[in-house]
């Protein structure tokens, strides 16, 4: 983000700006226009009204973030045709006896874990078929499996640089590699993700009983059958293996995380020869084009000077103390996360953040770990308030289940409080009393 670049405008046309985002924001957090038209239509007016010229608007978009996305997108679509996913959760059933709150927490993991290397909306995409699958096996509803593999994709997820979108976005602008994300970042999620599975145990008792005979029978599967391709998945599960190493390294080689991703994207392509135009259609181009608009409208703001007196606010009401802006900012991401999107509301508290750390409010990063939390573990309050969230509450829509927005809260909720306290005691033991 150019969070420097800012022009002198008149109240008329920074008035137009915020109405343009406001009312973008709100048709986003409505669900009921598709986010990516919203995204580029708004981006297009701010270039249409004069905030932006084209150059500028297109300037703002990080294709570090979009080819990322892509590149992962493709890895993961490419390995799911080979039967992996569906054979990993076949192991669980087997490992779990079928049992249904052992299988649920078990499918938790799974996702928890693959949303860290993955992303989570890839992950939750590849768990959805498995989950209804292993469901109508038991004869249970899927939700309350989606419901506890949302929470747990959003956990997961925070653990790592690709985990979720705004980590993605906060890594690119705060120029934070990915050994040092997940430094600071892995030790909160792993803690929480602990509570989080002891707490969907007891949330989740009564609604995942399995018949006992639908148990064993499940028990019995055996994983080889769901693998269509040996030979593809032991590439792209190499291949993605190299890619993630590929993470761990980029920062001392040089490279950014879209180079890894697209390099490690491209060579399973060509170790596999997919049909191309299969891979490129299973891209979730709506994602996509919502993060290109998206860069565009907040870039807006940005040359409006919008964020910069969000940042002058902020230093104001904590009178510039760390650890206040820190919380601060944590807890205001968490509300705001479940409200709307965590993914523009990250993009649009980039340039805020890095204006305070300008101001050298900033010591150790704890700025980023600390919206990185609040808008990754706020995600988990409402069903709206990650794409995760959004993603597969669809899936389980279209298979005729429909996780009401109430009853996501029930549970959203109380998790989403209890992860923020954990970490909002790593942040203050982490980075303020032991500093």
């Amino acid at each position: 983000m150019h969070g420097s670049e800012t022009v002198a405008a008149g109240t008329g046309l920074v008035v137009v700006g915020i109405v343009i985002f406001v009312v973008a924001y709100a048709l986003i957090a409505s669900d009921k226009v598709p986010k990516s038209a919203v995204a580029l239509g708004g981006g297009a007016l701010m270039i249409m009204v004069g905030i932006l010229n084209q150059h500028q608007a297109f300037e703002h978009i990080d294709l570090n973030v979009i080819l990322l996305l892509v590149g992962m997108m493709v890895l993961a679509g490419i390995v799911r045709h080979t039967g992996a996913f569906q054979a990993l959760a076949i192991l669980a059933a087997r490992w779990t006896g079928g049992d249904g709150v052992r299988l649920m927490l078990a499918l938790s993991l799974i996702t928890a874990v693959l949303s860290a290397f993955l992303d989570n909306v890839t992950t939750v995409i590849l768990i959805a078929p498995i989950t209804i699958f292993v469901a109508s096996r038991l004869g249970l509803n899927p939700v309350p499996f989606f419901i506890a593999e949302i929470l747990a994709s959003n956990v997961g997820g925070a653990a790592t640089l690709i985990g979720d979108p705004p980590n993605i976005l906060i890594a690119s602008a705060g120029d934070l590699d990915f050994a040092v994300f997940a430094a600071h970042m892995t030790p909160p999620a792993v803690i929480s993700l602990v509570f989080l599975l002891i707490v969907m145990r007891w949330m989740f008792r009564s609604q995942v009983v399995a018949d006992p005979e639908r148990a064993a029978a499940l028990a019995t599967l055996n994983p080889a059958d769901s693998i269509t391709d040996r030979r593809g998945m032991y590439i792209g599960l190499g291949v993605l293996g190299l890619t993630i190493f590929g993470f761990l390294i980029h920062g001392a080689m040089g490279w950014e995380p879209a180079t890894v991703a697209v390099a490690g994207a491209a060579l399973l392509m060509i170790l596999t020869r997919p049909d191309v135009h299969k891979v490129y259609n299973e891209v979730e181009w709506a994602s996509v084009l919502f993060f290109v608009g998206l860069f565009m409208m907040v870039g807006g703001l940005v040359v409006l000077g919008v964020l910069d007196a969000v940042a002058d606010f902020t230093i104001e009401l904590t009178q510039g103390n760390v650890g206040a802006t820190a919380l601060l900012i944590m807890w205001l991401s968490a509300v705001l996360s479940a409200v709307v999107d965590n993914i523009p509301y990250t993009a649009t508290m980039l340039p805020v953040v890095q204006r305070l750390t300008a101001e050298g409010l900033n010591p150790d990063n704890i700025l980023w770990w600390s919206l990185a939390i609040g808008a990754d573990f706020g995600g988990n309050a409402t069903i709206i308030g990650a794409s995760a969230n959004v993603i597969l509450a669809g899936i389980s829509e279209r298979e005729g289940h429909h996780i009401r927005f109430v009853q996501f809260m029930k549970y959203g909720i109380p998790v989403t409080i209890m992860v923020l306290i954990i970490g909002t005691i790593w942040v203050w033991l982490r980075y303020l009393l032991f500093a």
